[in-house]
C-alpha cells in the first residue's frame, strides 16, 4: 500500500501539470533596458541588453544586470542579480541564468534560491521547467519550510503542489526531531513525508527506522513497513509493519515482533504488540514466546497473551500478565497454568487454573501456586488449596504428599523442606540403601514436614492425629500405591524444544 501510494506521487510528482501552458506564445518581450545593442561577434539575431534589464513571457517576468537574447531561437542569457518572477507567490533568484524560451526551461548558477510562499531552496545549480512547474537540482540542495530543513543530494520540486521528490544523503532537521533517508517525497501542503528506502527518525532517546511508510509531521504519526524499529535506550520494538504516534507513545507492530528490554533482560516475540509508553503498558499475543536472560539459567517462556506494566521513570517491570496456554521452562523448574500474574512489590508469581509445577523428578499441583522470588531466585512456593506433590521413585511407583495447603522452601535451586497441613496424607517407597524395597508406607496426620536432599525426601515428620501403615511388597495393590486424585503429567511437562 505505502509502496503503490508512493509510485502514484512520483508519476503524478514527474509528469506535466497543465498541458495547456505548452500551447501558449513563446514570444518573450524586453520591456526595459538601459542599454540594447547587436554585437556580431556574439551571434546572429543575438541582442545585449545591459541595465536594468526586465523580460516577459506569458505572466513570467525575468530580471537582470544583463543579457544577451536571440529572438530567432527564444534562448536567453540574464547575468548578475537574476531574479525570475514566475507567479505571485514563487521567485527565483541566481547570478547565471540560460533560458529556453521556446521549451520555457530554465538553468541557473550560483547562488540559486527559489522562494515559494514559505519555502525557500537553495542550491548552486538547478533547472526549472515552466511548463511542469518542476524545480530540480542535481547537486546538494537545501529546503526550508518554516521551522523544517531538509538536505540532500538530488531534489524535485513540484512549486503548484508543493510537493518535493528527495534522493540520497537526505537529512531532516525539525525542532523535535531529525530524519535520514534515502529517498523521500515531502507533502508540504498536507504536511506528510513518504520514504522509500531506509529512513531513520530521531527524537530525543528514540529512534524509529523502516523502509518504507509515511510520517505525518503536523500529528507525529509515522507508518513503516519491511522491518520496522523503534528503540530507545532500555527497550527496543522490531517487526515488519509499525505505526507510531509520538505524542501519545502508543505503537502498534504487526507480524515478526520482537521486543527486547535491555534493563530486564526480557525478549518477547509474537505476531501482535500494542505499547502505550505513557501509561506504561506493554501486550502482545499471535506466536507468543519470551526469555528472561539475566539469571544463569535463561527462563523460556509461552502464552497467548501477555500485558506487561512499567514503571515509566524507571522502566521497570512492575506487571507482568500472562493469560491462556502459559508455559515456561527453565533448566531446573518448568510449569504451566492458564493466568499468571507477577507482581513485582510482591516478588511473587501467581499461577491460577490448573498450575502444575515440576522440579527435577517432582510435580506440584493445587488450584493456586503463589511463588515468592528473592534475589532472582525461588525462595518458597505455595499450593492451596489441594495441594498434591508427586515424586517418582528411583526405581518404581511415585511418593506422593497430599493436603489443603502445602509450601515449598528452596535452597538454591532445589527444595528444601515441605510444610503440608490440612488432612495430609501421603505414600512413600521405603528402601534400603541398595535400593531393596521394604515397603510402602501409607500415613495421615493434621499436618507434617517434609526434608528433602538432592531433591530426594529422606525425612517425613508427622504431628497430630497420626496413622501410619507400612504395606510389604506382597500386599500391595493399586489403591494402596496412589493417592486419591492422582494425576501424572508428565505427558505436559514443557521441554526446551517446545520454546
Amino acid at each position: 500500500m505505502v509502496r503503490a501510494r508512493f509510485i502514484f506521487i512520483v508519476v503524478i510528482f514527474l509528469m506535466s501539470y497543465n498541458i495547456h501552458a505548452q500551447k501558449k506564445t513563446t514570444t518573450i518581450h524586453i520591456l526595459n533596458a538601459d542599454v540594447a545593442d547587436y554585437d556580431e561577434r556574439l551571434g546572429k539575431n543575438v541582442q545585449r541588453l545591459i541595465g536594468n534589464v526586465i523580460m516577459r513571457q506569458d505572466s513570467t517576468y525575468f530580471y537582470s544586470d544583463s543579457a544577451y537574447y536571440n529572438e530567432k531561437t527564444k534562448f536567453f542569457d540574464g547575468f548578475g542579480n537574476v531574479h525570475i518572477e514566475v507567479n505571485d507567490s514563487t521567485d527565483i533568484f541566481c547570478k547565471l541564468l540560460k533560458y529556453n524560451g521556446d521549451k520555457k526551461f530554465a538553468e541557473l548558477f550560483h547562488d540559486v534560491v527559489l522562494m515559494d510562499d514559505s519555502t525557500v531552496l537553495n542550491t548552486e545549480y538547478m533547472t526549472y521547467d515552466r511548463v511542469k512547474h518542476l524545480a530540480s537540482y542535481p547537486n546538494n540542495g537545501t529546503i526550508t519550510r518554516n521551522d523544517k530543513k531538509i538536505i540532500s543530494e538530488k531534489g524535485y520540486y513540484r512549486d503548484d503542489i508543493e510537493v518535493v521528490y528527495f534522493r540520497k544523503d537526505i537529512v531532516g532537521t525539525m525542532p523535535d526531531y531529525k530524519i535520514v533517508s534515502d529517498t523521500l517525497v515531502y507533502d508540504m501542503g498536507k504536511e506528510m513525508m513518504y520514504f522509500y528506502g531506509p529512513t531513520t527518525i530521531y527524537n530525543g532517546d528514540n529512534i524509529l527506522y523502516g523502509h518504507y511508510g509515511w510520517y505525518d509531521t503536523q500529528e507525529d504519526k509515522a507508518y513503516l513497513d519491511q522491518r520496522a524499529i523503534l528503540r530507545n535506550r532500555e527497550q527496543s520494538m522490531t517487526a515488519d509493519t509499525m505505526f507510531y504516534n509520538r505524542k501519545t507513545g502508543y505503537a502498534k507492530a504487526l507480524s515478526n515482533v520482537i521486543i527486547e528490554d535491555t534493563v530486564n533482560k526480557a525478549i518477547l516475540m509474537g505476531d501482535f504488540a500494542e505499547m502505550w509508553r505513557d501509561l506504561g503498558k506493554c501486550m502482545m499475543t499471535d506466536n507468543l514466546r519470551g526469555m528472561y536472560y539475566e539469571q544463569k539459567d535463561t527462563l523460556f517462556a509461552k502464552a497467548d497473551t501477555v500485558y506487561m506494566y512499567y514503571d515509566t521513570l524507571n522502566n521497570d517491570i512492575q506487571q507482568i500478565k500472562a493469560f491462556y496456554n502459559v508455559r515456561f521452562y527453565r533448566n531446573d523448574i518448568q510449569g504451566k497454568c492458564d493466568s499468571l500474574h507477577y507482581v513485582a512489590t510482591d516478588s511473587a508469581v501467581y499461577m491460577r487454573r490448573d498450575p502444575i509445577i515440576w522440579a527435577e523428578d517432582t510435580q506440584m499441583t493445587g488450584d493456586s501456586i503463589n511463588i515468592v522470588i528473592k534475589d532472582q531466585s525461588i525462595d518458597s512456593l505455595l499450593m492451596y488449596p489441594n495441594a498434591f506433590i508427586i515424586q517418582q521413585d528411583s526405581i518404581r511407583g511415585f511418593n506422593q504428599v497430599k493436603s489443603k495447603t502445602a509450601i515449598a522452601y528452596f535452597n538454591g535451586n532445589e527444595i528444601d523442606h515441605m510444610y503440608n497441613e490440612g488432612n495430609a496424607e501421603t505414600i512413600y517407597w521405603l528402601r534400603e540403601d541398595d535400593g531393596t524395597l521394604i515397603g510402602v508406607n501409607s500415613s495421615q496426620s493434621a499436618k507434617m514436614i517434609i526434608k528433602l536432599k538432592d531433591n530426594q525426601i529422606y525425612n517425613i515428620r508427622y504431628f497430630k492425629d497420626i496413622k501410619e501403615t507400612l504395606y510389604p511388597e506382597e500386599q500391595l495393590t493399586e489403591d494402596k500405591e496412589y493417592l486419591k486424585g492422582f494425576l501424572w503429567h508428565i505427558d505436559i511437562k514443557p521441554q526446551r524444544k517446545d520454546f
